[in-house]
């Protein structure tokens, strides 16, 4: 391994030196390059289009998880194409802990957007669209790079694992710097990975650097596995340039750290370095701020929401590592230890990610996102070893006396039921909780453009799908109601004497990193032409959350749509889908809510006699 990683850099300088073929016991990870691929190599333009579809579903079907997606993306994005939006505290110059750039580069596409239709859900869509686009192009570099560095088998089934699983489907085009750095984390491992052609250090730096800097800071742990073997490599060959590719990397990461500076120094009106201010926000906020007064989660959260995203691909991806070694110890490859530390150093990343976030007591299933590609190599890697046990022939061995059709249908219906439960998973995600995407269908109708209207949201705040769904002119407008943390306020709307957006520089009222509620951010129920609210049969109602649906006096209902009421369905019902037929049991049927666009009854004045 090493001689070829010397061969490599080589390589990478035009010199024509030939790589020649590793000894590749039975089962090892690490394969020889060919000339020619295997047969069942996907090649890439199949790889991508499969991705992609994959990933265009996701864009148009997938409902949005997280409020922050909406409120600390999606709202400035629409501000910057449209003018006006919700802002959050992050936001306000005062604490400035979001970064424009990032918006920025969304803005542009739905900009670009509003030139083939004026429909802002039309904005919405084309954005996500791209995100599925940039994820596919991700997916497939990593994939084909493993392929070739490990073995097309561990390529094809990490392609299956990755479209299949819940958790790629919603993170493939959520709009979150933790997505953005789960596609940064694959273009940067693949590029580390990949030795053919030359060694790709400085790439992969930069890529890692990308995802940290424009994404999320904490990404940059991935990194240190991948740059630690690279390293050692580097002295094992005394490879003297190992250092320019180094500062090459990190000169990368600088010039794309003064872009992100220089952008929100312009909107902020003032010099900040935004990945810095996260890492101390989270970090080193002190009593009463930082993440943890947001809520706080059991070590064990992750274990329990990854085992729902990922089901049997999870398991397998926490056993990769002794499987490794234990393949490493079971078949005497002492005479290869490089592929034995490599196959290690490519499953470790998945680990120390766990291990780092499960310590932290502030979780979020978003904090997650950019290891899910490195969770589906585990699992391939973890499959490809038991793959190669159960394929033995050796009819000494007793693995070797079962039938190969027996052991091919067992095979296969282990990777079908998991791709079967996976997908029951993923539709019943859809079915249970799409609503919120749908029910503002009504205000696209044309009487509603351009009026100067208000939609209200009480109990339902985190759940909208933001100002994209609303016709251009309609505001977004909270009512009390039990919630009583800080709520987003309004972008201020001045356009004349303060220069191009200055929202982004004036300092909002009523903002605070302490999650204290600010009344001022409400308006009264009075002023609201259109409410948004669901309705539950068994739910409890309170003079701060009344059944606004079933007050027919006040409010009409323009459209509903069924919502999952949790707490009348089952554990089965709320994990996957299941249809409500009538061979079901009832009791293991889903049961079904409303979630409602209602609008204000205008009556007649009175008639004066």
């Amino acid at each position: 391994m090493a001689n070829i990683r010397a061969q490599s850099q080589a390589r990478g300088k035009n010199q024509e030196v030939p790589i020649p073929p590793l000894a590749r016991p039975e089962g090892a990870l690490t394969q020889p390059p060919k000339s020619h691929p295997p047969e069942f190599f996907v090649p890439q333009r199949i790889t991508i289009t499969i991705f992609f579809l994959v990933n265009l579903l996701a864009a148009f079907y997938a409902p949005i998880q997280d409020c922050d997606e909406v409120y600390n993306y999606w709202e400035p994005t629409h501000y910057l194409s449209h003018h006006y939006g919700l802002q959050t505290w992050e936001y306000a110059p005062e604490f400035s802990i979001r970064s424009w750039l990032y918006i920025f580069i969304h803005a542009i596409i739905g900009k670009l957007a509003s030139f083939i239709s004026s429909r802002k859900t039309f904005q919405f869509y084309a954005v996500r669209m791209v995100l599925a686009l940039a994820c596919a192009f991700s997916e497939t570099r990593l994939c084909a790079t493993i392929s070739r560095t490990l073995n097309p088998r561990v390529g094809v089934m990490f392609m299956i694992a990755m479209i299949s699983s819940p958790g790629m489907f919603h993170a493939s085009v959520a709009y979150l710097p933790s997505s953005f750095s789960m596609y940064t984390a694959m273009l940067g491992a693949a590029a580390f990975m990949d030795w053919l052609g030359g060694l790709k250090t400085a790439e992969g730096i930069m890529w890692f650097g990308i995802g940290a800097i424009v994404g999320w800071p904490f990404a940059a742990a991935l990194i240190a596995p991948l740059l630690l073997e690279d390293m050692y490599m580097a002295y094992r060959t005394k490879d003297r340039e190992a250092a320019f590719r180094y500062a090459d990397g990190i000169s990368r990461c600088l010039v794309v750290l003064a872009l992100q500076a220089s952008v929100d120094t312009f909107f902020y009106h003032k010099v900040v370095i935004i990945p810095w201010r996260i890492v101390v926000y989270n970090i080193f906020s002190g009593s009463g701020r930082g993440p943890d007064i947001f809520g706080t989660e059991p070590w064990h959260f992750y274990l329990r929401n990854l085992s729902l995203n990922f089901n049997f691909w999870f398991l397998l991806a926490i056993v990769a590592a002794p499987l490794i070694e234990a393949d490493f110890r079971l078949r005497n490859r002492k005479s290869l230890p490089q592929n034995h530390i490599r196959s290690l150093v490519f499953v470790s990343p998945f680990y120390l990610w766990l291990a780092i976030f499960s310590v932290q007591p502030h979780k979020e299933e978003r904090f997650m996102y950019p290891i899910y590609p490195f969770l589906c190599l585990n699992c391939a890697m973890a499959l490809h070893i038991l793959l190669s046990y159960l394929g033995t022939s050796d009819r000494r061995k007793l693995l070797g006396k079962i039938p190969a059709g027996v052991k091919f249908a067992g095979i296969s219906m282990f990777v079908l039921f998991t791709v079967g439960v996976s997908i029951l998973r993923t539709v019943g995600i859809v079915t249970a909780y799409q609503a919120p995407l749908q029910v503002y269908s009504p205000l696209q109708h044309p009487r509603y453009s351009n009026s100067e209207e208000t939609v209200c949201l009480g109990k339902e705040w985190y759940r909208f799908p933001s100002s994209y769904f609303l016709p251009s002119g309609t505001r977004a407008r909270f009512v009390k109601s039990a919630f009583n943390g800080l709520l987003p306020g309004q972008f201020n709307e001045a356009k004349d004497g303060f220069g191009l957006f200055p929202v982004t520089w004036l300092e909002p009222s009523g903002m605070n990193d302490q999650n204290i509620e600010d009344p001022g951010k409400y308006i009264d129920i009075d002023h609201c032409t259109f409410l948004v609210d669901s309705y539950f049969s068994e739910a409890q109602q309170s003079s701060l959350e009344p059944a606004y649906v079933l007050d027919k006096e006040t409010w009409e209902t323009l459209e509903c749509r069924s919502f999952l009421d949790t707490s009348k369905t089952g554990l089965l019902g709320r994990i996957f889908w299941i249809p409500d037929i009538k061979i079901i049991p009832l009791r293991l049927r889903r049961k079904w809510g409303r979630y409602c666009l209602l609008r204000r009854i205008r009556k007649p004045p009175l008639q004066m006699t």
